[in-house]
């Protein structure tokens, strides 16, 4: 099998798929469309039944996706990252895909894409590669799921950090926390991750798929009661409305630095 979508590539070799994004132009920007076809690859995956699944981009390039596609964000006082938003709904593909997803990271790996990538089950990555989480560099309101899939990832401290400060995270550090398996030299990213897909294809399918879903549910154990979960989504709503998120995309796409003002 090795079927082309034109903003994605879909290959499956026996057991393990390979989906590439594929739109190298815009850096593999998150936009809908190319959202839409990389779930539509994992349904063909899905319905091939492959063991393993390993997301990347093409080789040697520089960003593996610059995240979040800025100019499909609303400016017009609608939450840009409602429970429906592609974003969300590819993330909750790769969860509720019942074959591990392995991310293969070269370049650097930008906003949204951060989530996207730290959904799937593993991670292997250049040792080059950098990780940057910039909703708060752009003004956008991130959404409590998408913190707490950060949070699960990654852990209190780190998340903070990243969150925070909005800047390139070098993947010795992801490795050194746990949140990134290998990082390995670019020569050698592809054998060692094609090795890692095939040592998890020769076990149980059943057994791996029963495994991820239990630690899915795990992960998701702390629930947030109405009440709470009305009062930060008030909270979102401020910043949406606010003249923040208004200059936070004005400051990107005229390429300088925001001047917030906290309103």
């Amino acid at each position: 099998m090795d079927t082309a979508l034109p903003l994605v590539a879909v290959e499956l070799t026996g057991s393990v798929g390979v989906i590439t994004l594929n739109n190298v132009q815009k850096r593999n920007a998150l936009s809908s469309e190319l959202i839409e076809q990389l779930c539509a690859a994992l349904e063909q995956m899905r319905d091939k039944a492959a063991r393993v699944v390993v997301l990347r981009a093409p080789a040697g390039v520089k960003v593996f996706s610059a995240g979040h596609d800025v100019c499909e964000l609303p400016t017009n006082g609608r939450d840009p990252l409602t429970y429906n938003d592609p974003l969300r709904r590819v993330i909750r593909e790769i969860e509720m895909f019942p074959a591990p997803v392995i991310a293969m990271i070269e370049g650097s790996v930008w906003g949204g894409a951060c989530e996207l990538v730290m959904s799937c089950d593993l991670i292997v990555a250049a040792d080059n590669a950098t990780f940057a989480v910039t909703p708060a560099k752009l003004g956008v309101p991130y959404n409590i799921s998408g913190v707490q899939n950060f949070l699960n990832a990654g852990g209190r401290s780190l998340c903070k950090e990243m969150l925070f400060t909005a800047q390139p995270m070098p993947v010795a550090r992801l490795v050194e926390r746990g949140l990134v398996c290998a990082a390995v030299p670019c020569a050698e990213l592809e054998a060692h991750t094609q090795a890692l897909a095939a040592q998890i294809a020769m076990n149980s399918p059943m057994v791996i798929a029963l495994l991820k879903e239990e630690l899915r549910l795990l992960s998701i154990r702390h629930n947030l009661g109405p009440e709470t979960f009305e009062r930060v989504q008030a909270i979102r709503r401020e910043v949406y409305d606010s003249e923040d998120y208004q200059e936070g995309i004005r400051a990107f796409f005229e390429r300088r630095l925001p001047e917030f003002k906290g309103m």
